[in-house]
């Protein structure tokens, strides 16, 4: 099984200064192996769309067995249009629709496989890239527009879905969803909780406090991590010195690196964390190993500091295509599938942009609303002296 479980401490006994150099020896050798040591990786798919069975994966595999052609073509489906609602997005940006857009080109099987392992009552946390999980939970995409274009906070009601709104401070929804885990555990619920994050999030001092409250508090909680290799222009080569999984157990946790562009993988390692939590054996740390295709955002440019050898060698393993490989080899899908699922895809790309393009601008005078139950006297009148600042504007002065 491809886990790192904390290993069991002795007491440390004083020792003079030549028994302290040694132990100070081996530490770094050590380290040193563990840092050279080939991580472990569950893959249930190669690049190439084949099947991969094997003694380490024999466990993961066991929480897709039920997984039919029909789940397969379903998956490969949610991919496809989210990668296209997410294409469609930056266009949207790159057109002056949007004031900011996060892609997820790339990572699409990462979301989706973790996504669909979630059951009704369970509960996800996001960061702002998390348009494929939001899509298994049932959000309409059209939503996770109006924030981008600046008309609302979010478009949605979390608790209806399951689905928490979008958190753009790095790291923090990690806590967030440690704190809801601690009340699913005391109300004594059937659930589990996932907190969606990246690999430089995974430096944050809140990422560290939610592992440590976890921990202590045996939450039923996923950290699940989308390891694209890049920190905006930080390389994770400069953020760690051991695989990110490894990291789990310090915390006295185990942690699973799956392969992220393997949607079966995904769906499988997820399923076998939240099962953990649901059984009461608390967190779990999974690193989804996958890269990002595009930009960190639409206002940076990837070109500046990695080279196109290395984005290359990534498009040969994208998740799309690998699935797509396992399907027409396996005979899963047809041609009607694929022209069928290209016009609903044409079909998703139309209405996102007549949506985006006919959403209402908000309320100016809105933003001094719900700030205070009761009202407040120096909201007022803020809300006055704005009130009259807009309207010196209509009276031409």
């Amino acid at each position: 099984m491809t886990v790192e479980s904390t290993a069991a401490r002795k007491p440390r006994r004083s020792s003079g200064t030549k028994r302290a150099a040694g132990a100070a020896s081996a530490a770094k050798t050590a380290a040193a192996t563990a840092q050279n040591a080939e991580p472990q990786l569950v893959q249930l798919l190669t690049p190439e769309g084949d099947r991969v069975e094997t003694a380490d994966n024999a466990e993961f595999r066991s929480f897709v067995e039920d997984i039919t052609t029909e789940d397969l073509r379903g998956l490969y489906r949610d991919m496809v249009l989210t990668r296209r609602f997410d294409g469609e997005a930056t266009s949207l940006q790159r057109q002056g629709e949007l004031g900011l857009w996060a892609s997820l080109l790339g990572q699409e099987a990462a979301q989706i496989g973790s996504g669909r392992a979630l059951n009704d009552d369970d509960y996800a946390f996001p960061t702002y890239r998390e348009h494929g999980v939001a899509w298994c939970r049932g959000v309409d995409p059209t939503n996770l527009l109006g924030m981008f274009r600046g008309v609302n906070h979010g478009g949605w009601d979390p608790n209806t879905n399951n689905f928490h709104l979008y958190t753009i401070v790095i790291g923090s929804q990690t806590l967030h969803a440690t704190g809801y885990a601690m009340g699913v555990a005391k109300d004594g619920a059937d659930s589990a909780v996932i907190a969606y994050f990246g690999d430089g999030a995974s430096s944050q001092g809140d990422v560290a406090e939610a592992f440590t409250f976890s921990a202590v508090y045996n939450s039923p909680v996923v950290f699940f991590c989308q390891n694209n290799q890049w920190a905006i222009s930080e390389p994770t080569e400069r953020q760690m010195r051991v695989p990110l999984y490894q990291r789990a157990q310090g915390f006295g946790f185990p942690g699973v690196r799956v392969d992220g562009n393997d949607v079966l993988a995904c769906l499988a390692v997820t399923r076998w964390a939240l099962d953990r939590a649901r059984r009461g054996e608390g967190p779990t740390l999974v690193e989804a190993f996958t890269y990002r295709m595009g930009a960190h955002t639409t206002s940076d440019d990837p070109t500046k500091y990695r080279r196109d050898e290395e984005t290359q060698a990534w498009e040969a393993k994208d998740p799309i295509l690998r699935l797509k490989a396992h399907l027409v080899a396996t005979g899963g899908a047809d041609e009607a599938f694929f022209e069928g699922l290209e016009a609903e895809s044409e079909a998703l790309g139309k209405r996102v942009r007549e949506v985006v393009r006919a959403m209402p601008d908000p309320d100016t005078m809105a933003i001094f609303e719900n700030v205070y139950a009761d009202g407040h006297a120096l909201v007022d009148e803020e809300r006055a002296q704005f009130a009259a600042y807009l309207a010196s504007f209509e009276e031409g002065h």
